[in-house]
């Protein structure tokens, strides 16, 4: 994969955020800024994987989605578990991470390890 490097650096330096600068306490983390910075890097990194996905399967043909939903149309033809891998960090990173600034520690890992697995869908 062309940008494998790219996409393990971006979920590499969300992860780093997240455990030198966002001051996890129990299941909280207490400086929402940096869980934003790091919510959005990884999210990011997901968008790149469903990206280099569609490039392989549409080939010459493909161009890169303009939204959320065109995402979701164009997996959906494709495949249903990356799809729903990253619905779960659309949710997960983008909206409760990015969006909201959620402080919660459970939320942002699930996110984080839907694009994990979002990751080790396409290495193979």
């Amino acid at each position: 994969m062309d940008n494998y490097q790219e996409i393990t650096r971006y979920l590499d330096n969300a992860r780093e955020i997240l455990s030198t600068k966002a001051n996890k306490e129990g299941q909280f983390y207490k400086d929402i800024k940096y869980v934003q910075m790091a919510s959005g890097t990884a999210y990011n990194a997901a968008l790149m994987i469903a990206d280099e996905y569609l490039r392989k399967k549409e080939g010459a043909k493909f161009t890169k989605p303009n939204s959320i939903d065109e995402y979701r149309v164009r997996l959906n033809k494709h495949n249903k578990t990356l799809l729903a891998y990253l619905n779960r960090a659309y949710d997960m990173l983008h909206l409760a991470g990015y969006y909201h600034g959620t402080p919660s520690v459970g939320t942002i890992k699930q996110g984080m390890e839907a694009a994990q697995k979002m990751l080790a869908l396409i290495e193979h």
